[in-house]
Order: C-alpha cells, then sequence, then structure tokens
C-alpha cells in the first residue's frame, strides 16, 4: 500500500468514516492517517462532529420550536 497524501485523504474523509468508500482506498487513508497527525486530527474533529449531529437529530424539538419553524417555513414557501 502507498501513503494516500494529505489531499486525497482529506477529500475522501467523510466518505471513509462513513464506511462509503472502496476497501483499498479506506486502507491508504487509514495508513495515511496512522502516520499523519494534522489528517488525523482532522479526522478526530469530522467524526466528533458526525456522531453529535447523529444524537441531536434523534431528540425531538419542543412543541413551540416545532412550531415556530413550520409557520417560517409555510411563510417562506408562499412568497
Amino acid at each position: 500500500m502507498t501513503d494516500c497524501g494529505c489531499a486525497k485523504a482529506r477529500r475522501d474523509l467523510e466518505e471513509f468514516l462513513r464506511n462509503e468508500i472502496c476497501h483499498t482506498d479506506a486502507s491508504d487513508i487509514r495508513e495515511h492517517l496512522a502516520e499523519c497527525d494534522e489528517c488525523t486530527r482532522e479526522a478526530l474533529l469530522a467524526r466528533t462532529l458526525t456522531e453529535t449531529v447523529q444524537r441531536a437529530c434523534k431528540e425531538t424539538a419542543p412543541e413551540e420550536l416545532r412550531a415556530q419553524v413550520i409557520a417560517r417555513l409555510r411563510t417562506a414557501t408562499a412568497h
């Protein structure tokens, strides 16, 4: 395997973190992350952000907030 480099690792990072990348590319990115502290930090940040958003999406918004959002959407789409 060869180090794919920072540009490719960063370009494919989201797909890598979601396991939506081919095995060969995933291996190359994994190898790169093992050697590159900067890309490893970026991957950790991306993983943390993804997990935080996933948790937030599982929560139910308060009814008052839901009503406000729906009212604004209706106003915006009426124009």
